[in-house]
């Protein structure tokens, strides 16, 4: 919705940079929680990209959703060393805590997303993101 995308039909690769352990904040997800749509009430602020990447607040489920989703679902902690991968659906709830070890978790994060779902203007932020965070390229990759 912040990029315009009319249908939710990307993939996310992230790809581990450095060692990702169970205790330095890697990346949770629930599988199969991208078969429950679930509403997120709230107004996404301009430049939401600049906060987001690293605390995001606008969108995002109440507690106790996240509660029942995660004891319908279970949560899944993304570890492994460099060079590691995990690839998701854009609709699977996934997030990250915070890092308290003095060990560095870095990560990339890659999102692919159709060629027949081009972005339109954003439907859910005031202006488009930049094209570094949500590039509009659609020529198809060969």
């Amino acid at each position: 919705a912040e990029d315009g995308l009319p249908n939710m039909r990307t993939v996310s690769v992230s790809i581990a940079l450095t060692e990702n352990h169970d205790t330095n904040g890697g990346l949770m997800i629930m599988p199969g929680s991208h078969r429950t749509f679930l509403g997120c009430a709230g107004a996404t602020p301009k430049d939401n990209y600049k906060k987001s990447l690293q605390m995001q607040d606008a969108g995002t489920p109440s507690d106790q959703a996240l509660t029942k989703m995660a004891s319908e679902h279970g949560i899944r902690l993304f570890t492994g060393r460099p060079g590691s991968a995990t690839w998701f659906d854009c609709n699977a709830m996934h997030g990250s805590g915070d890092n308290i070890t003095p060990f560095p978790r870095s990560n990339v994060f890659i999102v692919f997303n159709s060629v027949e779902n081009t972005a339109v203007e954003p439907f859910a932020a005031p202006i488009r993101r930049p094209e570094f965070i949500g590039a509009r390229d659609f020529t198809p990759v060969r």
